[in-house]
């Protein structure tokens, strides 16, 4: 055999056999457990990205994404945008690899998204539980800053709570020690001035008639001397008005600034956001206050990329939102409702807004 051809045979048999472990390789970035087995191949790692965003003031499968029924409405204009983060679990090595080198996605701890003792089906209950406050909230807001009627419903009772048995789910709490309440927390003032063991009368709407009860307060187990009724609250529109929102498949608090302005725009004559397509994310608390949010880095570049013109970003957010570089889009820097309305109104009208 010529050292030519032992040369070649020598090459070939390098490149054969050292690319079995590459192939086996690049079988176990793809596979994602092993055959035959329940043993899985996924890495506890977790791909956030930008996700879908959508019209607050348009439709989702033939439903308006924001329903407003009892109250006129008025014709909107422009967008108003809410944002989302996608993200991706039980990747394999391969699948994480290739997001965190083709993409700009975050490659993050899986407890980042799923914490080690909920489940994936616990937490998708949570976050709808969280979501489904967050529009609560988004409407009571929306009514404080139009000076609109809201009034106190229990939404559930504590057992064996003072209240259990006296004051039920659904009761609409409409006076408390002889004055009227409209807010949650003219109830937790007025239940406060109390103290454990003393009486409060209270007048709430149950099956549309009216009921006076009496309820011995009992004590607060995490605030010695501190009384407390032992139901949960919220607050809805007064005089018949409801809003419905028609996002069944989002979770989470973040929608909750986007909600709110898209009610105020609904029920306000003119277009707030003047005509322009603005998108933005944040809590929103029932006084209006907007909160900061995870995954907005994600939520900037996508909004950019479904084509706003003005990005309203939570102010606590801003140490991350001046790390995102925008061509096109304005990222305002908003503490609370007033401030967001402002920011539309000053940049339709060509007029400089606050930036991180």
């Amino acid at each position: 055999m010529s050292k030519a051809l032992d040369a070649n045979n020598r090459r070939w048999s390098t490149l054969v056999w050292g690319s079995i472990p590459v192939v086996l390789l690049a079988g176990a970035l793809t596979v994602d457990h092993i055959p035959g087995t329940d043993v899985r191949l996924t890495v506890p790692y977790a791909a956030e990205g930008p996700g879908p965003t959508f019209d607050t003031l348009g439709e989702v499968d033939g439903e308006p994404v924001v329903d407003i029924q009892g109250a006129d409405t008025e014709d909107t204009g422009g967008h108003l945008n809410m944002t989302t983060v996608s993200v991706r679990t039980n990747m394999t090595l391969g699948q994480a690899l290739g997001r965190w080198i083709a993409t700009d996605d975050t490659i993050v701890p899986v407890e980042q998204i799923l914490p080690p003792d909920l489940g994936e089906d616990e937490v998708r209950e949570f976050n709808q539980q969280a979501f489904v406050a967050s529009e609560a909230s988004a409407t009571v807001a929306a009514m404080h800053y139009l000076d609109r009627p809201t009034t106190v419903v229990v939404h559930d009772v504590v057992e064996g709570a003072a209240s259990a048995g006296i004051l039920h789910p659904a009761d609409r709490i409409t006076a408390i020690a002889g004055k009227e309440v409209s807010t949650p927390s003219e109830v937790q003032d007025a239940v406060r001035a109390k103290t454990p063991g003393e009486s409060i009368e209270i007048t709430v709407e149950r099956d549309n008639e009216p009921h006076h009860e009496t309820v011995e307060l009992g004590e607060n187990p995490h605030e010695a001397g501190q009384a407390m009724l032992g139901i949960l609250m919220t607050s809805e529109p007064a005089g018949g008005v409801t809003v419905n929102y028609n996002l069944n498949d989002i979770g989470g608090p973040s929608a909750g600034m986007m909600f709110s302005l898209a009610v105020i725009d609904k029920l306000t004559p003119g277009a707030l956001t003047g005509g322009t397509f603005v998108a933005g994310t944040g809590t929103i608390d029932d006084d209006g206050e907007v909160g900061p949010i995870g995954g907005i880095t994600h939520k900037i570049r996508g909004a950019e990329e479904a084509g706003a013109e003005l990005f309203l970003a939570p102010a606590g957010n801003c140490d991350a939102v001046k790390r995102v570089h925008t061509d096109h889009m304005t990222v305002a820097k908003v503490d609370n409702l007033p401030e967001a309305v402002a920011a539309m109104e000053d940049f339709a009208a060509g007029r400089d807004v606050p930036t991180c």
